[in-house]
């Protein structure tokens, strides 16, 4: 069975087009992180495959299902950026009241430790950290034990030492073979925690592979050297440069200017 299909998929917010023409498949037991800057489409992408919004054109599918229905049936579980916590609960009392909602929800006890929240389990939320929170927001996510997990930004607030606990609780949810989904602004998340990466750039997929394949598209080479006087019309005909900046010579005594080949 398919995991995640975006057929076509775009998503319009008034004039402006924040997914577009995205089509892509995930497999079933995968780690895949969603990477690209701020504005790219991470989170809209994300809404969408919860049926928080609906497409403006394409359709999503869940395990061949529609994301509102995956969504109801207990598949997915999410991780987002925003969302507060009841502040007079406590940590225990909040994932409870939450994995209750689930027809075959995670042992408490297993969701506690799962998210590294046992020693502070007494502790009401409006006591929390950033760091804290967002491993409470963690355990949320995982409580109804879902097949797809999306995590949004995930490690936002955490400090090193919190996101090392995090990253390993997320391999051991993903090592049973359910499918995780993470967007990312981090390179080195995506390097060390996916199987695959796909970059997201201005709502369209502008890269798919692993990490290594990644980087190694995206690479590339610096060589300066001095022409002096000598005119370089002749060196911008031949060279297979993406860019080059001149300092100097004739007719650039004012600065550097760069230009694209």
């Amino acid at each position: 069975m398919t995991g995640i299909v975006f057929d076509h998929v775009s998503k319009h917010y008034g004039d402006v087009l924040a997914v577009d023409d995205l089509s892509l498949t995930i497999e079933p037991g995968t780690t895949v992180a969603l990477l690209g800057p701020n504005g790219a489409g991470k989170s809209t992408s994300i809404n969408l495959l919860l049926g928080l919004l609906r497409p403006s054109r394409g359709t999503i599918a869940v395990h061949g299902r529609a994301p509102a229905r995956a969504v109801a049936a207990g598949e997915m579980g999410a991780m987002l950026q925003d969302g507060a916590l009841i502040p007079e609960l406590t940590v225990k009392e909040t994932v409870d009241l939450v994995r209750k909602l689930y027809p075959g929800p995670l042992a408490l006890d297993e969701i506690l430790s799962l998210a590294d929240l046992t020693e502070i389990a007494g502790r009401r939320a409006n006591k929390l950290s950033g760091g804290q929170t967002q491993r409470v927001r963690f355990a949320l996510a995982v409580a109804g034990a879902p097949r797809v997990l999306l995590l949004d930004e995930p490690t936002a607030a955490m400090d090193v030492e919190s996101r090392l606990r995090f990253w390993a609780a997320m391999h051991d949810y993903a090592a049973g073979g359910r499918t995780v989904l993470f967007a990312t602004h981090y390179l080195e998340e995506a390097d060390e925690h996916s199987d695959r990466v796909i970059v997201i750039a201005r709502g369209r997929l502008a890269a798919d592979g692993t990490a290594a394949q990644i980087k190694a598209d995206a690479g590339g080479h610096t060589v300066s050297f001095t022409l002096g006087a000598q005119p370089s019309a002749a060196l911008d005909r031949r060279t297979p440069a993406t860019a080059s900046r001149r300092c100097g010579g004739p007719g650039h005594r004012a600065g550097c200017r760069r230009q694209r080949q």
